[in-house]
């Protein structure tokens, strides 16, 4: 087997101010590491675009560290081995991984996780399978503390995480679930794909007085991947005892300045709601259930994602901001190879 010595990658050029262009990536072709001990040399199949990257574009610390300068971004992908100096990879195994954004990865095999595409498609451990699956289930269940009969808010909700946390809730018994999307297609996806019982475009008017109309018994959990109006609509909306799960603010990512604050805060006090925040690295225990139960409804076609693909690790940069501008359906993926 050939062994490249070259590979293409997108490096971080400048830090944003405000919104991302590509003029903030570089996209260069760039020598390789030689493959040591303990390492792996991997070529990537699929890598994915997230929106919790943008915050590491920032040079500021967070749960993880800012992306540097003049560096390769970072963030999940899958790959086949192509060679092994370590006894837990061989050449053809396919591995999940870290080092996304660039054709191939030299890595710590201790750091990557060999799948079984005998059981599903290497790029369903990038979404449905992977983080966004693993951020919905353990938000809704875990985090929001689900109960059967609930009704659930979820905005974003035709965008990777968002999408998975209403149909774990409509499978687990919902009393009502509701979505927020961006146009008129993604709320007929929500409604008639997804399952939605309600569903609406934020563009439309103010997001209280929608969600009112959707949800007039009042929320019980709240989903959140946007923050901003959104969280303020829901702490209107809230019953007495309601539990939110505060995912993502995707609303904020790109804002010059300081962020306003919630503007109805105050609601939670007499209504005693609960708000909590999470990664889905605070929730590794729940990965062996979530992974069984997504597997069985995956396989039973109780799930449904979709998936918006780029062609080529060099459109990376594109489908980066074309989803945080929201022109994306489901999870965003960039195909490397085949």
């Amino acid at each position: 087997m050939h062994v490249p010595t070259t590979g293409t990658e997108v490096r971080l050029a400048a830090r944003p101010d405000g919104w991302p262009t590509t003029a903030d990536f570089d996209v260069v072709r760039a020598e390789l590491p030689p493959v040591g001990p303990g390492q792996a040399l991997v070529r990537n199949l699929v890598m994915s675009v997230d929106p919790y990257m943008r915050g590491r574009m920032n040079n500021v610390r967070g749960y993880a560290a800012p992306f540097r300068i003049g560096k390769p971004l970072e963030g999940g992908a899958v790959g086949e081995v192509l060679e092994s100096r370590s006894p837990l990879l061989a050449a053809g195994d396919v591995v999940v991984h870290d080092l996304g954004w660039r054709e191939y990865a030299v890595l710590g095999a201790g750091s990557a996780e060999r799948i079984d595409t005998s059981v599903a498609r290497p790029a369903d451990h990038l979404g449905a399978l992977g983080m966004p699956g693993h951020a919905a289930y353990a938000g809704l269940l875990e985090v929001a503390g689900f109960r059967p009969g609930d009704v659930v808010f979820v905005s974003g909700a035709a965008g990777a995480v968002g999408s998975l946390a209403g149909q774990i809730a409509r499978l687990r018994g919902a009393g009502k679930v509701i979505g927020s999307a961006g146009s008129p297609e993604k709320v007929r996806h929500l409604t008639e794909d997804l399952g939605f019982d309600r569903a609406f475009d934020y563009h439309d008017g103010p997001i209280w007085q929608q969600l009112a109309k959707a949800a007039p018994e009042g929320l019980d959990v709240y989903f959140d991947n946007v923050g901003g109006d959104h969280l303020d609509a829901a702490l209107l909306l809230a019953r007495t005892g309601a539990r939110f799960a505060l995912c993502g603010a995707i609303s904020q990512y790109n804002q010059k300045g300081e962020p306003a604050g919630p503007r109805h805060l105050v609601q939670a006090i007499g209504k005693g709601i609960t708000l909590r925040g999470f990664l889905v690295g605070h929730h590794e225990d729940v990965k062996p259930r979530f992974r069984a139960e997504m597997s069985g409804w995956l396989a039973r076609g109780e799930v449904l994602f979709r998936e918006t693909v780029a062609e080529g690790v060099d459109q990376a940069p594109r489908a980066f901001l074309d989803m945080l501008a929201g022109a994306n359906t489901g999870k965003t993926l960039v195909r490397v190879a085949e």
